[in-house]
């Protein structure tokens, strides 16, 4: 049983816990000084002795606050408290997209308009040298007053190369990742575009391009070289054409025809 949630972190008011995972716990605060609501992510206790796991932490915060763009979840604060690292993000009041993939598929208009601010936001996290290498839509942040914000950078690749993985691993969420990026081998901004392609397909036909009955990595590799899925105005008639051929190309095993 995790222990009570101190009322204060530093100068921030702990309202309540709103997230919880393998590595790390997410706080909904409030900070008195600016009066506003924020989000304070921490590494859980037993994770907080690792030090891959501390300079990947440190790294999310770097990735992420030194891309300011409307489309990026803003970082305020990176500091140390009692023994233990927190960064203080923006905080978006709504849902993320994997919640409402969840419920039903949405509109292709709406679906365009979500892959058009995600692109915006990729565009400023690419001309800032940074590679995101994990857009999902778990890491789609839509605020209720209808933005749009990619979160997340927890696995982020700057320009000069630094990853927090070996030569020949790799790391990411399998159903997302471009071939290059299962294989381990160095990516680039075009893995971003691949992992769009699956997101724009999966908001446009209710699932994703390339299901495998087992979670095995290399019967996944062998679909996306194959090319094995069907265009998405073949499941969906309503998607416009030109959205179907963008979520296509996106989706392409090379690199350099994406």
């Amino acid at each position: 049983m995790p222990g009570p949630t101190p009322k204060m972190i530093g100068s921030y008011e702990v309202e309540r816990e709103i997230g919880r995972g393998g590595m790390g716990v997410v706080l909904l605060a409030r900070q008195p000084a600016l009066d506003r609501a924020v989000v304070l992510k921490s590494l859980r206790r037993e994770c907080a002795d690792d030090p891959q796991l501390v300079a990947r932490f440190e790294r999310e915060a770097q990735a992420a606050g030194s891309v300011q763009h409307q489309n990026i979840v803003a970082v305020h604060d990176c500091f140390g408290w009692r023994g233990r690292s927190y960064i203080c993000q923006e905080y978006v009041d709504g849902t993320d997209l994997a919640a409402v993939l969840g419920q039903a598929r949405i509109e292709s208009r709406i679906a365009g308009l979500i892959a058009l601010e995600l692109t915006r936001g990729l565009e400023a996290i690419h001309a800032g040298q940074i590679v995101h290498r994990d857009l999902k839509p778990a890491n789609v942040l839509l605020g209720r007053e209808g933005t749009v914000k990619i979160a997340d950078f927890g696995i982020a690749l700057d320009g000069s190369a630094r990853a927090l993985t070996q030569t020949g691993h790799s790391i990411g969420t399998p159903h997302y990742m471009s071939p290059e990026q299962l294989y381990g081998e160095r990516v680039d901004e075009r893995s971003d575009l691949f992992a769009l392609g699956v997101v724009l397909y999966e908001m446009c036909t209710g699932m994703p391009p390339f299901e495998e009955d087992d979670e095995a990595e290399s019967g996944l590799i062998r679909r996306i070289e194959a090319q094995r899925f069907p265009p998405p105005r073949s499941l969906n008639p309503r998607v416009p054409r030109a959205l179907s051929r963008i979520a296509t190309r996106c989706l392409r095993a090379k690199a350099k025809q994406r």
